[in-house]
């Protein structure tokens, strides 16, 4: 078995000789390691290492180097040999009411996705590799959007605000899933939802304010990815065993990044309660 075949594998729950090796660096690390392997790219560097890396394919969407994709304005920070970007301004600070949100200049157009670069990579790196991807969520991103001491406030004060924006998240994402998967479904074996709902001790928020807001649209999502034969990554840190049933029903199939060190989160617990219905991505 070639990497991607025994992801694939584990995937589809079929035996395999073992587990296969998943890398997450950051682009400082990623440097080191090639210069210290003497790979000239990024995939040579995990054939000589041996990593069974699932590559990431993300959404492609051309951006001013100071605002995200959904108009969060951002600043660089140089930390030694790290680099970042940290907020400056959410994107809709100071938009208060909804009739306000049509207005807003930064919701993503579907149509502007490079779709071609995105299906061209999968193309090129599935053969050998899992692919991941695109990145998609709801909290982070009305939270880049709000800030997120308001972005709680919001949930709990401000429902039909939240609502119609998580609306609007919601409709250009699914529209560009629609786009990619149409094309590139061969080539993609998992997106990639990302909506961090763990703190170090239990939920940010409270159960029922998940089941209100995000149960649904989440399996919305997961239907329309499982309807072109492709697996749900779902990432939150933090203790969110709370949340792994509900997960489980609207859909997902994998589960990262398993932050063991919070309650709750015990790799052979979770794998004797869920594992059955869950594949663990985990951090070691």
């Amino acid at each position: 078995m070639n990497s991607k075949q025994l992801v694939q594998a584990v995937l589809n729950r079929d035996k395999t000789d073992r587990i296969p090796v998943d890398i997450w660096c950051t682009p400082e690390i990623l440097d080191m390691l090639m210069n210290h392997f003497g790979s000239s790219d990024e995939l040579s560097l995990y054939n000589t290492m041996g990593i069974d890396k699932i590559v990431w394919n993300n959404a492609i969407y051309d951006v001013p180097e100071d605002r995200t994709l959904w108009g969060t304005k951002m600043r660089r920070v140089d930390a030694g040999e790290a680099v970042y970007m940290e907020v400056v301004e959410p994107g809709l600070a100071g938009i208060e009411e909804i009739k306000a949100l049509d207005d807003y200049p930064y919701w993503p157009a579907p149509d502007k996705f490079d779709y071609d670069s995105m299906i061209s990579k999968g193309r090129k790196v599935s053969e050998n590799f899992a692919t991941l991807g695109p990145w998609i969520s709801f909290f982070e991103i009305y939270c880049q959007l709000r800030g997120l001491e308001q972005a709680m406030m919001d949930l709990a004060l401000e429902p039909d605000y939240v609502d119609a924006v998580l609306d609007k998240i919601e409709y250009c994402q699914t529209e560009m899933l629609k786009r990619f998967l149409g094309s590139a479904a061969e080539y993609t074996d998992m997106v990639f939802i990302s909506d961090d709902m763990g703190s170090q001790e239990g939920l940010l928020m409270s159960f029922g304010m998940w089941d209100r807001f995000f149960k649904e649209r989440m399996k919305r999502w997961c239907s329309l990815i499982h309807s072109f034969g492709v697996k749900v990554f779902f990432h939150s840190d933090g203790a969110c065993e709370e949340l792994i049933p509900s997960l489980i029903d609207v859909g997902i199939d994998v589960l990262n990044p398993i932050q063991h060190v919070c309650p709750g989160m015990y790799c052979a617990e979770l794998n004797s309660k869920y594992g059955d219905k869950l594949i663990f991505h985990g951090g070691i």
